[in-house]
């Protein structure tokens, strides 16, 4: 089949060339005619007068060739194009028949050390845990009401997930310098209803329809100088919030801060068939 191509692009480009040049059109059309007459007159002599056929298609011959010097004499600029655009392929390819090269990269880079932990089973152990008044400062009570409340019991967590988020946690202190503190993780379906009930802004899952039910969900924020720092109107939290996102889908987290109403310090993992219990 790859012989096949040159021929197609000569008969489009031959195409092409009659398309766009009168001149070339009427001068095909007339050799086109000659070379008829010129078949016809062969075909009508007997076999027995040869020679003269063959004296006869010399002399069609040399009339084509005339007629071919005459229509290059005419119209020397269109033909001239007509042959550099069939011949630009074949020099092209004849020029770079020694530079065929493929590009590859061949250094092989490690995995994330992080993830290969998750996957050869090392557990990771959750940080100690803070002194419940940092979850009750009047800056977090603004951001969050009643995060006193919440659980942030790592053991109440999906084991998988636990160490998923823990891998997180890993990642933006050793590579990014953020301290990362868990403000709730599992949540009862009376919380969720409770929640849903405060309206649309905090959340619109109800009971069971939030993976925080089945320990698959956790929000995170950030700790800095030994405060809990949640808003959205820090440039350092926010761009924070952007690498904890970048963090969590690479251990196989979804992050809520791709979501339309976006929930930047939730993660969770998604499991088929959990929300249809």
């Amino acid at each position: 089949m790859l012989h096949l191509i040159p021929l197609y692009f000569l008969l489009a480009v031959a195409v092409s060339a009659l398309l766009f040049f009168p001149a070339l059109r009427q001068w095909t059309k007339q050799r086109l005619h000659a070379c008829k007459q010129g078949l016809a007159r062969g075909l009508s002599r007997s076999a027995s007068h040869a020679e003269g056929a063959a004296g006869g298609t010399a002399a069609v011959l040399r009339s084509a060739f005339s007629g071919c010097v005459g229509a290059v004499q005419r119209h020397p600029i269109p033909i001239l194009t007509v042959v550099a655009i069939l011949a630009l392929p074949t020099t092209f390819a004849f020029l770079l028949r020694h530079n065929h090269t493929f590009d590859y990269d061949d250094q092989w880079s490690p995995p994330d050390r992080r993830v290969e932990a998750l996957l050869t089973g090392e557990r990771l152990v959750p940080p100690p845990a803070l002194p419940p008044e940092v979850f009750t400062t009047r800056e977090v009570e603004l951001v969050r009401p009643n995060l006193a409340r919440a659980s942030r019991e790592w053991n109440l967590l999906d084991p998988d997930f636990r160490q998923r988020l823990l891998a997180v946690f890993q990642i933006m202190r050793e590579e990014h310098g953020y301290e990362m503190a868990l403000i709730e993780g599992y949540r009862s379906p009376e919380r969720q209803a409770e929640l849903q009930s405060q309206g649309s802004h905090v959340t619109n899952a109800g009971a069971f329809q939030s993976y925080h039910q089945y320990g698959l969900a956790a929000d995170s924020a950030f700790l800095r100088e030994g405060k809990l720092v949640i808003t959205e109107k820090d440039p350092w939290a926010m761009r924070g919030y952007e690498l904890y996102g970048e963090a969590a889908e690479r251990v196989g987290l979804t992050w809520g801060g791709r979501w339309k109403m976006m929930d930047f310090g939730h993660v969770e993992l998604r499991r088929p068939g959990v929300m249809k219990r």
